[in-house]
């Protein structure tokens, strides 16, 4: 069933912060590496661990099975199990503690959703349904996702860049045709290879609101 409320978008910083997979399998496997891909302190527990978890840089693996109230150690937590009494144990005691459990394609333990994503750079967009059609989310993110190539992470190093210099000088960056810019073919120029002149047309937009 899919969550019965509007869910609340946030992108959680989980850098340093102990996270644990509860499975073992293909699915664990997905959902351990994107946690490594975000810095988290990353631990797995199941009675058999594929080979490619156990790799995955710094990843800690426990071969045996989830033990009661040990999700208490943890700031967040994910099931991917076949055993649906395990993911229910894991959601109900992270639940008492305060601890965030997602539960792999079963929205009735899950505190939180996981949304279909592409990366790129420091860029993350992302499709979500509220659970009541992953598949959605997924065709969604192949129908759309190509669109958000490696020019993307150019773009937002260059206006990153904008950004702090601005602040640098004292200059308040509100206000400020952003979104002209934007719309002004800087990212088609990045495309072509012509990041001097995106940069430079950036600098346009931004000096004419400055006036």
């Amino acid at each position: 069933m899919p969550f019965d409320q509007p869910l609340y978008p946030v992108n959680l910083s989980l850098a340093g912060r102990r996270c644990l997979v509860v499975g073992g399998g293909p699915v664990a496997l997905q959902k351990a590496r994107e946690l490594v891909v975000c810095g988290a302190t990353v631990e797995v527990v199941a009675p058999e661990i594929l080979e490619e978890i156990a790799a995955l840089d710094g990843v800690i693996c426990h071969k045996r099975p989830y033990a009661s109230g040990e999700v208490a150690g943890y700031r967040l937590a994910i099931t991917a199990t076949s055993d649906p009494e395990v993911n229910r144990q894991v959601f109900v005691e992270g639940e008492a503690i305060g601890v965030w459990v997602n539960s792999a394609d079963d929205p009735a333990n899950c505190a939180f959703a996981l949304p279909a994503r592409v990366r790129q750079g420091p860029l993350l967009v992302t499709f979500s349904t509220s659970g009541s059609s992953p598949a959605l989310s997924t065709w969604l993110r192949r129908r759309y996702g190509p669109e958000f190539g490696p020019e993307y992470a150019v773009l937002v190093e260059v206006l990153t860049e904008a950004r702090a210099r601005l602040l640098a000088e004292g200059t308040s960056t509100e206000g400020l045709n952003w979104q002209g810019a934007l719309d002004s073919g800087m990212l088609e120029l990045i495309r072509e290879g012509r990041l001097a002149e995106a940069k430079e047309r950036l600098q346009a937009c931004l000096s004419s609101s400055l006036d």
